[in-house]
């Protein structure tokens, strides 16, 4: 189940939601947190029925060891509470590797010792690497003995909520657990559910009006690569074209979906994080990256790069724990070589981005922001490409410069018989350019929501309307398969 469906949006939110308010008003607050949790139960278990037990069994086993070592308090029980916390980390790397990377390890294993073990084809379970980063920030808080010891029901809520449960935005325990807790929040507040169904249905818009036809037709394009280059047509104006299609359609399509879960959380009177702040503004691949999936950034900078870095010792500096950092972030993308480059290589920008602004070497905005949105194209290449053949092709495509033809005139044909061909997608394209340049954030426009004026309420009754009208096809959500 996928937020922009019908089953979703007429069926299970109207449902979930009703209850829920109605077992508070009844003053059964604890019933209603419960309810609450099997309908997140039921939403993830009809993306990975199959997974749903495991699921289960992992949430319960991360509760278990964390509440154990929360009540280690004390140097005595250092090594015990280390030796839990590895076996945790261990368990939960564990799953996610069987899951993410068997296939990865079996084919590298075939490639370096020449064996032929036949692949497994594991399917993949919808938000697996998301929830697994919860639960191990869950149990390192609690072996550092920065969390409560929650009961179970609360515990759930913060790992189950189903606004974030699938692609995030990536929770904190210390965000998420006070605010079920307060009584304010348990009442039904209408201002929040009109701010929360514009900011859902700006989310909704995004994903549908703009990503999906997007990375439709950008996917065409990147699954016939091999064709394409074979019959030496990869050209210079295609190259481009769809590669900027899938870098426009990757940021609406992953900032639809946390503003869906924003503003499903408003809905039920809890602020969960923002994720995105307008990253194609930024001027470096250091900007970028803290405006790009902020709280996974968070994340990494929390439990890896803090972990990595220290202060005065050369070989963990700044750089060398970015770099590490980074490489994490790419493994973590998928099982592939191409995102562990892909990691390798933002992490250099980063690192290029942190020196020049140390240094004080300042790009001016009217060339920063260009060049760096140019570099997010390049790195999105080997993103979205399946091997490094693949992305070197496409390198090369938009280099062939000789694909425009001969001459001025001819390349001005050339480019006047793309754009003919491609007016729809085009226009699609840059009207999601403008927004990311010259729009305010979702964030922004949320702020200044206000039920007084008309407009506010017009706009997302517009918007969800010709979402709707719209949801007999079904999209998935392109970070439904990391």
């Amino acid at each position: 189940m996928i937020f922009s469906t019908y089953q979703f949006i007429l069926v299970f939110l109207p449902i979930v939601f009703v209850v829920y308010f109605v077992l508070h008003h009844l003053k059964w607050h604890q019933m209603a947190k419960i309810w609450l949790v099997i309908a997140s139960f039921y939403f993830y278990s009809q993306g990975s029925p199959d997974f749903f037990p495991f699921f289960m069994g992992s949430v319960l086993g991360n509760y278990i060891i964390g509440t154990t070592m929360s009540r280690m308090s004390g140097d005595s029980y250092r090594i015990e509470r280390r030796l839990l916390l590895l076996a945790g980390v261990l368990a939960n790397v564990g799953l996610l590797g069987y899951y993410k990377y068997t296939d990865f390890f079996i084919s590298n294993y075939n490639f370096i010792t020449g064996s032929d073990y036949t692949l497994k084809h594991i399917v993949l379970p919808i938000g697996i690497s998301f929830f697994t980063f919860q639960l191990i920030a869950f149990l390192v808080d609690s072996y550092r003995g920065e969390t409560e010891e929650y009961d179970i029901v609360n515990y759930l809520l913060f790992i189950t909520f189903f606004p974030q449960l699938i692609v995030g935005p990536i929770i904190h325990h210390k965000e998420i657990v006070p605010q079920f807790a307060d009584e304010k929040n348990q009442r039904m507040n209408y201002d929040n559910i009109a701010k929360g169904l514009f900011i859902f249905s700006v989310g909704c818009a995004k994903k549908m009006l703009l990503a999906d036809p997007l990375t439709t037709d950008a996917e065409l394009f990147f699954n016939q690569l091999d064709a394409l280059t074979a019959a030496g047509t990869l050209k210079f104006l295609s190259s481009w074209f769809y590669s900027l299609e899938y870098t426009v359609s990757y940021y609406f399509d992953l900032s639809g979906y946390a503003d869906m879960a924003i503003g499903l959380g408003c809905m039920f009177n809890i602020v969960i994080p923002q994720n995105f702040n307008s990253p194609y503004k930024a001027k470096d691949f250091q900007d970028y990256w803290q405006r790009w999936h902020m709280t996974l950034s968070r994340f990494l900078g929390n439990y890896i790069f803090r972990n990595t870095y220290k202060k005065g010792v050369k070989w963990r500096n700044y750089y060398v724990a970015t770099m590490v950092t980074f490489f994490v972030s790419g493994f973590w993308h998928g099982a592939g070589w191409t995102f562990v480059v892909w990691g390798i290589v933002n992490g250099i920008l980063v690192c290029i981005g942190s020196w020049r602004n140390k240094n004080k070497k300042k790009t001016p905005l009217f060339l920063g922001v260009p060049l760096t949105f140019l570099l997010a194209i390049l790195t999105r290449v080997l993103f979205v490409s399946n091997t490094f053949t693949d992305a070197w092709n496409v390198y090369k495509g938009m280099f062939n410069f000789a694909s425009l033809g001969t001459s001025i005139g001819e390349a001005a044909n050339t480019i006047a018989t793309f754009i003919a061909n491609h007016q729809t997608m085009g226009l699609t394209c840059m009207i999601g350019l403008f927004i990311c340049w010259f729009m305010p954030t979702t964030k922004k426009m949320s702020d200044s929501f206000t039920t007084k004026k008309w407009y506010w309420l017009i706009y997302p009754a517009v918007l969800l309307a010709i979402c709707i009208f719209k949801m007999d096809k079904v999209v998935q959500f392109l970070y439904f398969q990391f």
